[in-house]
């Protein structure tokens, strides 16, 4: 790929503000908008969330006021740029429709990187965090049918299967569990740094907006499905920034962030479908060129380094949104019985030691019964069994991928049980079998 972003001006920081009706935009309409428009839209909002918090931080430990100003201004572009992306998103979108798209985005996003990750452990990192995110899009297919009558085809357009994976009663884990082995700053490939930082933002911004959002149903069993999963959230973030390695300094880590968000912006304009949308990622790539130059002047007057040691001379590619179904399912077959284990390790259920510190997490959290485990029994109430949408092959492997995902050892008192959840489907196709007769 011939693009070098470092040789690219961008468009100056001084050139770069804009005026209200610029900032707050105009939205997608939801009936008709491409579901990888929405991705695109959900994914640049965590990355502009993440590189404005990160900022606000380094500018804490910047010593000369000239370059303090400089980031300071770069803050207030990149928060205006957030409001674009974020306000994209039109008000009659539900808070369980964007939720489908956040989990859709978890789901597409980290399985097209785990395929383009360089580095073999990461990419493992990467395979045992999309079957967790999986199983989110399924729990809350549940509620945004039961609650809103809406349809997971209806936000994800086919494009992502909705079914059970690894269940996420059993994606709690004690908090060290969770941190896994870091890259080596000087070896790690430049593709490696934008994906984790990406999929790092994009989780952060996923535990934000549940955090932020979940109160507002008025379901006790919803609002404590949205604590339930914002809790995996958390813990995602912390396995994925553990990957990160702590030796980058300050200004190092301010390069990256800008050329991730260069690379994200780059493939976010070649890829969209909306003409008007497009043409915001374009206007956003100029200005995030413009911060890149910026980043780079800075490292090489503080750390006395040439940048393209930490970036490389070329483009990134950190995602092309697109249906990921047939490796999503690979790694659904072969690893819902993957667990956690300290020192970066990973392990299968039948290997878990009988003092796993993961144990007395979930056994806490689940006394009283997991709420994502609720979801599916409320769902067999209204409509006879769980809300699926896959391809009839893994529809007939639910109960199989169900009962190999499953503990024996603190499961939640609510647990739906392999043998239950056959129970529904023979119960469902009973039911349906009668009504092609009453016809």
């Amino acid at each position: 790929m011939s693009f070098n972003p470092l040789q690219e001006k961008g468009l100056p920081l001084e050139k770069q503000l804009r005026n209200w009706h610029q900032i707050a935009g105009k939205p997608y309409n939801k009936t008709d908008v491409d579901c990888y428009t929405r991705t695109r839209q959900i994914l640049m909002n965590g990355i502009e969330v993440e590189a404005w918090g990160f900022k606000h931080q380094f500018n804490r430990f910047v010593p000369d006021n000239n370059d303090k100003a400089v980031i300071a201004m770069i803050s207030r572009i990149e928060d205006s740029q957030q409001a674009t992306a974020n306000w994209m998103g039109p008000a009659d979108q539900s808070v369980l429709e964007t939720t489908l798209g956040y989990e859709q985005v978890a789901v597409d996003l980290t399985a097209w990187m785990a395929q383009n990750e360089p580095d073999e452990y990461v990419k493992e990192t990467f395979d045992f965090g999309l079957l967790e995110d999986f199983d989110h899009l399924y729990r809350y297919s549940q509620f945004a049918y039961m609650a809103e009558g809406i349809k997971p085809s209806a936000i994800v357009q086919g494009q992502t299967d909705v079914i059970a994976g690894r269940p996420t009663q059993h994606h709690h884990n004690c908090n060290g569990i969770r941190i896994r082995k870091h890259y080596d700053k000087a070896a790690a490939h430049p593709q490696t740094k934008v994906n984790i930082l990406t999929l790092l933002s994009g989780e952060q911004q996923t535990h934000n907006y549940y955090a932020e959002h979940g109160f507002m149903y008025a379901d006790p069993l919803l609002r404590e499905t949205y604590a339930e999963i914002k809790d995996v959230e958390e813990e995602h973030v912390t396995m994925y920034e553990s990957l990160i390695d702590p030796a980058e300094s300050m200004y190092e880590k301010f390069l990256l962030h800008e050329f991730t968000e260069v690379c994200n912006y780059y493939t976010c304009m070649e890829d969209e479908s909306d003409d008007r949308i497009k043409k915001t990622w374009e206007l956003f790539l100029d200005i995030e060129l413009g911060h890149l130059q910026i980043a780079a002047d800075m490292f090489k007057k503080y750390e006395k380094r040439d940048p393209e040691e930490v970036i490389g001379n070329e483009i990134v590619i950190p995602c092309r949104f697109m249906s990921q179904k047939d490796y999503v399912r690979s790694v659904l077959e072969r690893e819902a019985d993957k667990r956690l284990l300290a020192e970066g390790k990973y392990t299968t259920i039948d290997k878990l030691p009988e003092d796993w510190a993961s144990y007395g997490i979930q056994k806490k959290q689940n006394e009283l019964g997991a709420p994502t485990e609720s979801a599916v029994w409320l769902a067999e109430i209204y409509h006879n069994r769980d809300i699926v949408e896959a391809d009839k092959e893994l529809k007939d492997k639910e109960t199989e991928i169900l009962k190999k995902g499953l503990q024996k050892e603190a499961l939640a008192p609510n647990t739906v049980m392999p043998d239950d959840l056959e129970k529904m489907i023979k119960k469902a196709e009973k039911i349906k079998e009668k009504k092609k007769e009453l016809i």
